[in-house]
């Protein structure tokens, strides 16, 4: 048994276990990484099946400015080290993944994090009866780990089965066969229209006969979406082949039942959406199930098991990553992602990996009495929107966190402005930097409908490139700045958009932004001191 109560036990050392545990100790808290497997990162030791991951890695981006690199750099952890940085463990765009647990071994390694390597935690329960009573974390010797608090980055590491009869008798994607030549003159079914699945469907192209990739859902692509985990291009060959009349196809509709027979075929009954819901019998070599993950709540006791949602797949979270009803839990990483699921980057690490650096902020100031970092601004419209303006056009976190992290300006006494850098929006009216106070949000965000616009169709009106007087109509990722008060907003202000994401141009970006702040209700006046 470890008597010592740490402040924190983190569960799961992949990439955002080791991120936060970076975090905590550099802020000289005392933590504790549990991680299942033998080194960093076991999940990408499998993940994704094909090795290939869709996570870009730009190294030749024209500049040098390590900030503006990690818009291009998706698989690198925030380090104070830069040296320390995927880049140099591959030149592929796509990388493969071996490159990524060698590098998180290494970043483990470097910072000489505390992690208990072989130590799966197999309970998890509150250490007392009081409300507040901190965590007993037992792995699978017996051993009990204690913190105060819990953080649990274990990723989405069940899969996700939809309860279809007959589905335990199909294949699933974490243990079927890669070798194309096992599926040569077959038929086979997938089932899914995510990346998983479309990945399994192109490594299959050239020796399974005939391809269905089935699902009640269109496939979303992520070049229309802007969410990167819709249906990226590097997985989309197989709609081509599909569109060009190639043996294979989508299946718009519900599998209502899977029967395997005694030869190991397969006959399964679907319906179709497109075609009134018209019922088919359809057969099969192979049926494999691509369908996601979520979440694995089996090791909580009843007291403490967070409540789920989105079909039980994530944790229900507060604004400050923490669980609706375990006071004191919180997660890190890709469970991240339950507060922006399918809308921005929390899923992934080029987007979490500033959502844990926010999130050991939260910490700091919820429970350490350590506000939130910022600087001091002169009180002056035009100083105002040169910090902004200098932001927008550096910042790797709004870019990636697009919509979800904000910059804040906060007015206090006096006339006095605070910047604080990398806020999640929906924090900011409860952090205490706030409380009383008028501030403004920066962050950058795509236009409402973007979703809805194909980015390939020239007829679509396009807002004017560099045009401040369309800026509000803008569907392509821009500057948003807005005023609130008491949660009310008093005020909103887009930048213009353009094409090189420069939001610098003195007439059409920074006059209009220091007119916004000149003009709203109780700030200074253009000029004015503090």
């Amino acid at each position: 048994m470890h008597g010592e109560t740490l402040d924190y036990l983190v569960v799961g050392g992949g990439p955002a276990g080791l991120q936060l545990g970076q975090l905590l100790q550099a802020a000289g808290h005392r933590y504790r990484i549990l991680e299942s497997g033998r080194t960093p990162g076991t999940f990408f030791r499998t993940y994704p099946r094909h090795r290939k991951l869709i996570s870009i890695n730009k190294i030749h981006t024209g500049t040098d400015d390590p900030e503006l690199r990690l818009r291009m750099d998706w698989n690198s952890l925030l380090s104070p080290d830069p040296e320390l940085l995927f880049p140099r463990y591959s030149e592929r765009y796509f990388p493969h993944a071996d490159d990524l647990v060698r590098y998180l071994a290494d970043f483990a390694e470097a910072f000489k994090l505390d992690i208990a390597y072989d130590t799966r935690a197999v309970r998890l329960r509150r250490d007392g009866d009081a409300p507040d009573a901190g965590f007993v974390a037992t792995d699978q010797r017996g051993t009990e780990h204690r913190g105060r608090r819990l953080i649990v980055a274990t990723g989405v590491s069940r899969s996700h089965i939809p309860p279809i009869p007959g589905i335990e008798t199909a294949e699933q994607y974490a243990t079927v066969t890669v070798d194309p030549e096992d599926f040569t003159d077959q038929r086979v079914l997938i089932l899914g229209k995510g990346n998983s699945a479309l990945e399994t469907a192109d490594n299959l192209i050239e020796t399974a006969a005939v391809i269905h990739v089935a699902g009640p859902h269109s496939v979303r692509m992520a070049w229309n979406t802007h969410y990167v985990g819709h249906l990226r291009a590097v997985n989309n060959n197989f709609l081509d082949t599909y569109q060009l009349k190639s043996q294979n196809a989508l299946l718009d509709g519900h599998v209502l039942a899977i029967e395997r027979d005694a030869a190991g075929r397969y006959l399964v009954r679907f319906s179709f959406t497109r075609a009134e819901e018209t019922v088919k019998e359809l057969r099969y070599d192979r049926v494999i199930v691509c369908t996601g993950f979520g979440f694995d709540a089996s090791p909580f006791d009843p007291g403490c098991r967070p409540d789920l949602v989105i079909d039980d797949r994530f944790a229900a979270l507060t604004p400050a990553y923490e669980s609706v009803n375990v006071p004191g839990l919180y997660v890190a990483g890709t469970l991240m992602q339950q507060r922006d699921f399918k809308k921005s980057t929390g899923g992934f690490i080029h987007g979490f990996r500033y959502a844990v650096r926010a999130l050991s902020r939260i910490l700091d100031e919820r429970h350490h009495g350590r506000p939130w970092p910022g600087r001091t601004l002169p009180a002056v419209p035009e100083a105002l929107a040169d910090a902004v303006v200098e932001r927008v056009n550096r910042t790797s976190a709004l870019w990636q966190q697009f919509g979800v992290l904000g910059d804040l300006l906060v007015f206090g006494p006096g006339g006095e402005v605070r910047y604080h850098e990398e806020v999640p929006v929906e924090y900011a009216p409860l952090s205490p930097v706030t409380r009383g106070r008028d501030y403004v949000t920066v962050t950058l965000e795509y236009g409402p409908d973007h979703d809805k616009v194909d980015p390939f169709d020239i007829t679509v009106r396009r807002v004017a490139q560099n045009s401040a007087d369309d800026a509000f109509d803008a569907s392509y990722l821009h500057p948003v700045i807005r005023h609130w008060r008491d949660g009310e907003l008093l005020g909103v202000h887009h930048m213009a958009e353009n094409l090189e994401n420069e939001w610098n141009d003195p007439r059409v970006h920074h006059a209009p932004l220091a007119g916004f702040f000149a003009a709203a209700p109780g700030r200074p006046a253009a000029g004015a001191g503090v």
